[in-house]
């Protein structure tokens, strides 16, 4: 039998609040409790989105307000359930399409198996926030392919379904239309890896995006790594796109994620997301969080005043 989790709040495109992350523990939980159940998928109600993502809006409110252990509680029990899904010792498939940034990845990456849509886009794109990748992040970017973790962690550069899969994010793509088509034969069936055979393409072996990219990220420090982007041809749209980005998104979360994924490099999971726990305190005492979710979320100017 088929378990299922099914995230259902299109109206703010599934993202996630203290009430979703918890349901969806307590939900996970009474799926891998109950013997009947072989396998458990993770799904959206809307194709628009799997998850934008966490509240940022609420954590900020509750930044504001010094409810400084309030918001940290939100961390505590999403992390907790990023390891829930990590560690679940029955198969977890998650259907991704539509977008997925942030939280959803959180939710997504370390399920078991990830059938990404084509037309699904993927990102962690904190820094523009002045916020850092977390939800695992820092773990999983690490286990890309060549620099490529380093690059999505720092300038939030947006991937498609098919891109997702050809770095490793995916382990399978299928058309959003046909998830319906897969829930029905994972309900049919025990074999979950038989029926995703059947049902979809497998990935690839991972391979970076794009050489030139892949080899600037892999400089020593960042005043290197933009160097190397500035020298690239004016026609690598992905250089100039992250060279804008190191150069317009909050130089302190940047210098956050830069630490903090380098950390994670040869720690576990549970390890990096201690470690990002760890850092929340500062990243909250910093302006830099107040100010670039109002200017990407609240009022969207896309204009923040990231402090000196």
């Amino acid at each position: 039998m088929l378990g299922i989790l099914q995230l259902d709040r299109p109206k703010a495109l599934n993202a996630l609040d203290h009430g979703m992350v918890e349901a969806l523990h307590a939900g996970l939980d009474e799926l891998v409790g109950d013997p009947d159940i072989a396998h458990i998928a993770i799904v959206s109600a809307s194709p628009r989105a799997f998850c934008a993502g966490g509240d940022m809006r609420r954590i900020r409110e509750l930044v504001i307000g010094g409810e400084i252990e309030t918001a940290l509680s939100f961390f505590r029990d999403e992390f907790a359930l990023n390891r829930a899904i990590a560690d679940c010792p029955k198969p977890i498939v998650a259907l991704v399409d539509g977008i997925c940034m942030g939280g959803g990845l959180g939710l997504s990456i370390h399920a078991r198996f990830r059938v990404i849509a084509p037309t699904a886009t993927l990102a962690m794109p904190e820094t523009a926030i002045g916020y850092f990748p977390d939800v695992g992040a820092t773990y999983f970017l690490n286990a890309l392919p060549g620099s490529t973790g380093r690059w999505l962690g720092l300038t939030g550069a947006r991937l498609t379904g098919l891109e997702a899969c050809k770095i490793g994010l995916g382990t399978h793509d299928a058309a959003g239309e046909t998830f319906e088509a897969i829930l029905d034969a994972l309900s049919r069936s025990a074999d979950t890896v038989e029926v995703l055979r059947r049902e979809c393409r497998q990935a690839a072996v991972p391979a970076a995006l794009d050489a030139l990219v892949d080899a600037a990220f892999a400089a020593p420090d960042l005043g290197a790594v933009e160097i190397a982007l500035s020298a690239a041809d004016a026609g690598n749209a992905r250089a100039a796109a992250a060279l804008k980005a190191l150069k317009s998104h909050s130089p302190f979360a940047i210098d956050v994620a830069d630490r903090l994924i380098a950390e994670g490099r040869h720690r576990s999971l549970h390890d990096c997301l201690a470690n990002e726990y760890s850092a929340l305190r500062d990243v909250f005492a910093h302006p830099d969080f107040v100010e670039g979710v109002r200017s990407v979320i609240v009022d969207k100017d896309y204009s923040p005043r990231w402090a000196e």
